[in-house]
């Protein structure tokens, strides 16, 4: 199987291919978290824990694996995890990163991602990226599009193996702005109709940011990392990859965003253009199924998403973060899977159909 072909697997089955799960069981929470103060962001998206909670502290607790893949399964089922009053290190980050992915079952090989535009010997390492807008705000100020809806993305998708779980830390922020929005792709395959999902259930897609880094690589003067960025299989400067429109992370989700997804593979330009106009539809026009979180870097906050669709609402102002990311599995679909509202006992919006 090439780096590029995507997977279909039954629930239950042990996976021996590179880059893919040991199982494709979902874990289910003991709820050890809920020893600690937290409350939900929306109904069905995002998780906020206060500062009674220090994550430094829980990579020390001794039954730390314990909490922490109890954590990675919180993190899932909520999309996107939020903590007050952190003092995070970055070393921190890359421990916990790490963790996350493997206790929650994500294959040997994959560590923790390389940004393409790292640049070499930065101060704090490979492994963690400085997200800041002082580049954006000096370049491609005639060449950006106004339109922030085209931002809406999903870490790392044009990799082979994208990420799993995405830690970051806001330390600069501007006097006003720089929130931070998530979609939830669980909840946009739910609002599909039944025809409609089967058609899309064993597609793939192209998710492709090649014109995108190349043109930033040059402007900035760095030079594309080509070498292993995270997984065996992540290398090369191609930065494009096929996934499922349909992936299964435990539950069934639309794969899509409206940043990388490029074409439908298999359908006619046409076809391709209008059905992902609606998905991307589904994400943008759909508000209850979306977040937006406030930063606050006098309190040190961070945040640990499950590879989450974010954009931000900042321009010309200065952000600046650290950011680590998991690497996850290969994308795939499983006919087995359900999805998020049938497996959490809500009612569908099909059901009476």
């Amino acid at each position: 199987m090439s780096a590029n072909q995507t997977q279909t697997i039954s629930s239950g089955n042990v996976v021996s291919m590179l880059a893919a799960r040991a199982s494709t069981v979902p874990l289910r929470r003991n709820n050890l978290m809920d020893q600690y103060t937290h409350l939900a962001v929306t109904p069905g998206m995002g998780e906020e824990f206060s500062g009674e909670l220090q994550l430094s502290e829980l990579l020390k607790a001794p039954n730390a694996d314990t909490l922490i893949q109890d954590l990675a399964v919180l993190i899932s089922e909520r999309g996107v995890a939020f903590f007050r009053g952190q003092d995070l290190s970055a070393e921190d980050m890359k421990v916990l990163g790490q963790k996350l992915g493997k206790l929650s079952g994500k294959p040997a090989e994959s560590g923790l991602h390389i940004h393409h535009l790292t640049e070499e010997n930065s101060p704090k390492g490979d492994q963690v990226h400085i997200v800041t807008s002082t580049r954006r705000v000096d370049r491609y100020r005639g060449d950006s599009s106004r339109l922030h809806s085209l931002k809406w993305h999903s870490d790392s998708c044009y990799e082979p193996v994208p990420s799993d779980y995405t830690l970051l830390k806001i330390h600069t922020l501007p006097a006003s702005g720089g929130d931070t929005l998530w979609a939830n792709g669980y909840e946009v395959y739910s609002r599909l109709s039944p025809p409609l999902a089967r058609m899309l259930e064993g597609l793939n897609a192209l998710h492709d940011v090649r014109s995108h880094y190349t043109k930033a690589g040059e402007d900035f003067g760095n030079t594309l990392r080509t070498g292993e960025r995270g997984h065996p299989l992540n290398t090369g400067q191609d930065l494009c990859a096929i996934h499922p429109v349909i992936r299964v992370t435990g539950w069934k989700a639309v794969f899509v965003n409206k940043g990388v997804t490029k074409r439908i593979i298999g359908l006619s330009k046409d076809e391709s253009d209008a059905i992902l106009d609606y998905l991307n539809k589904l994400f943008l026009e759909n508000h209850d199924l979306q977040l937006r979180f406030k930063w606050n870097v006098d309190n040190g906050e961070g945040l640990l998403a499950d590879d989450p669709l974010p954009t931000s609402d900042y321009e010309d102002q200065l952000r600046v973060g650290d950011r680590v990311v998991g690497v996850g599995e290969k994308p795939y679909y499983d006919p087995n899977a359900k999805d998020r509202r049938r497996a959490l006992g809500l009612p569908g919006f099909f059901d009476d159909n």
